[in-house]
């Protein structure tokens, strides 16, 4: 079976809701030729589900943390904390000392929230 590549297209994606760009690099996969058609997607919404799923999985997997894993998916710490809900993912999978530091931090975007 013949292989066909997607590229990554090399665009900026918002982070977390500011107004600054991640610097992005391009990644190669190869896939059988009509992959898309069989899970009923085009080849952009495939690249941005296989991000999302990449993403879910590291942090599952505790190789990057919810802030990174978010970012990689293109949305919010917010919004993937509810993408993780809805792929019954745990969010609770942090070391007791980097939970308190992330619970600190998100406290602190609140916070600052509140004020502007």
């Amino acid at each position: 079976m013949k292989a066909r590549q997607a590229i990554a297209r090399a665009q900026s994606i918002p982070t977390l809701g500011k107004n600054k760009e991640m610097n992005t690099n391009n990644l190669e996969i190869k896939y059988p030729a009509g992959f898309e058609n069989s899970v009923q997607m085009t080849r952009d919404e495939m690249e941005q589900h296989i991000r999302l799923m990449a993403a879910l999985k590291m942090f599952e997997l505790g190789k990057v943390s919810a802030g990174k894993a978010a970012e990689l998916a293109g949305m919010s710490r917010l919004d993937f904390f509810e993408t993780c809900s809805r792929y019954r993912v745990s969010i609770f999978n942090y070391p007791p000392e980097e939970l308190e530091e992330e619970l600190e931090r998100d406290l602190d975007v609140l916070r600052n929230a509140n004020l502007a």
